[in-house]
């Protein structure tokens, strides 16, 4: 498919698999003439999804009081089966003739996608301009996927709306280049991601592991199953999904030093949506601590509000409120694993070898160092971590894929009851 010139038929047209699409409202008219939206239903790779895409033929796909219907009438029905929906955005604005209709349409869209929050999964794929209140509705879904080219921004100047700029502040999941690409990647979204809350997601045949183990994600992972979200945004940090055993996994990364604010708010995000439709999370733990207070709290409140399925590997360093957080009693992780020459410690470890061995100052400086290294070697291990009862098992990295694959097939079953209560107060 070209990507200078598409239609929105174009765009479904390869977004669904061959013969399976079927329009909905085709004959709903907006001011006397065609939608500036198409609409309708179909299967990818199997998977039944809704979709719609603004079509730049009609209007520039501009937003109107019918395009809305169109779009709300597919939402109903997709919070009535249970399926997922992904909009493709390519549009001038909105139809401003229609003054307070157009605000009320607006409205309509986003009230019922944020009723299907948690629901339904919800992707938007944008193609070319949105921007303005345009933005907001996209911005509501659970991912998004940018082309390079395209814009997006609530600023209608279309200031900072370039897919970097929003991917720097954390607002895209993903940057493709081209059409074509940004609706493969949407499909192979969908692969990873139950239609509902209620389903499981889809299993894929198993794939042998990555041969490394220092390459930790990729080792315990199907091979060529990571689908990492938010490259270029909280990093080092990675979030992604994979699968192990053929099962979807949300997997979150740190490689040492602090985790920042904006890797924390992404860790969040991906946990927050993993919990929502039950996809089991391991965390990979390797960190020192939290830029800030408030990084912190966030994190223990996601992880002990969480009710999917937890798995934590202490992969290097786990130092005090990362502990805590990722892998302690207050995160509700079902298993807390460790490599065997990881460290866990209350505090910096250096500093808990001056504190906990008082007889390191007294030696001359210039050996302080290396005794303090070798306290820590001895006395901050995840053996010793075991053996207090903190960490349930060592594990060697070419036992830890069996390892997952029996914990995530007796986790499947997990059930939790909690407290009635609307919804925390902790963002």
């Amino acid at each position: 498919m070209s990507t200078e010139k598409y239609s929105a038929y174009d765009v479904l047209s390869a977004f669904f698999d061959e013969g399976s699409f079927e329009e909905t409202d085709a004959y709903l008219k907006s001011g006397g003439g065609e939608a500036e939206a198409v609409t309708g239903y179909g299967c990818v790779d199997g998977i039944p999804v809704y979709a719609f895409a603004q079509d730049v033929d009609v209007c520039g796909g501009a937003m109107s009081k019918t395009q809305a219907k169109k779009i709300t009438k597919l939402y109903n029905a997709a919070l009535r089966t249970g399926a997922p929906v992904v909009g493709f955005y390519n549009s001038a604005g909105g139809r401003l003739d229609q003054k307070y209709e157009l605000l009320a349409a607006y409205g309509d869209i986003l009230r019922k996608s944020n009723k299907l929050s948690g629901v339904v999964p919800q992707i938007s794929v944008i193609l070319g301009s949105c921007l303005g209140t345009s933005a907001l509705t996209a911005a509501s879904a659970d991912f998004i996927i940018m082309d390079k080219d395209a814009s997006l921004s609530v600023d209608t100047s279309g200031e900072s709306s370039s897919a970097e700029a929003n991917l720097k502040e954390g607002n895209i999941s993903f940057i493709c280049e081209g059409i074509g690409a940004c609706i493969d990647k949407a499909k192979a979204l969908l692969t990873y991601l139950p239609s509902n809350n209620l389903e499981p997601a889809p299993a894929f045949e198993s794939v042998p592991a990555y041969s490394d183990p220092d390459k930790l994600p990729k080792f315990f992972a199907d091979d060529n199953s990571l689908l990492c979200v938010g490259c270029g945004y909280g990093e080092p940090v990675c979030t992604a999904f994979g699968r192990v055993n053929g099962y979807p996994v949300g997997i979150v990364v740190t490689k040492g030093g602090v985790i920042s604010s904006d890797s924390a708010a992404k860790i969040a995000g991906h946990v927050r949506f993993c919990d929502a439709f039950s996809i089991p999370v391991i965390t990979v733990v390797d960190a020192e601590g939290f830029e800030t207070l408030s990084d912190a709290s966030e994190l223990i409140s996601v992880y002990a509000e969480s009710t999917a399925p937890k798995i934590s590997l202490i992969s290097g360093t786990a130092v005090g409120a990362v502990y805590i957080a990722l892998a302690g009693s207050a995160s509700g992780a079902d298993a807390v694993w460790a490599l065997a020459d990881a460290v866990v410690s209350p505090v910096a470890p250096k500093a808990a070898a001056f504190i906990l061995d008082p007889s390191i100052a007294d030696a001359p400086v210039a050996e302080q160092d290396a005794k303090a290294q070798a306290f820590v070697r001895s006395e901050l291990t995840a053996v010793k971590a075991a053996e207090d009862g903190y960490v349930d098992d060592i594990v060697a990295p070419e036992d830890l894929r069996d390892k997952l694959v029996r914990a995530l097939d007796m986790l499947s079953s997990k059930r939790v009851s909690s407290l009635p209560k609307k919804h925390s107060t902790k963002s």
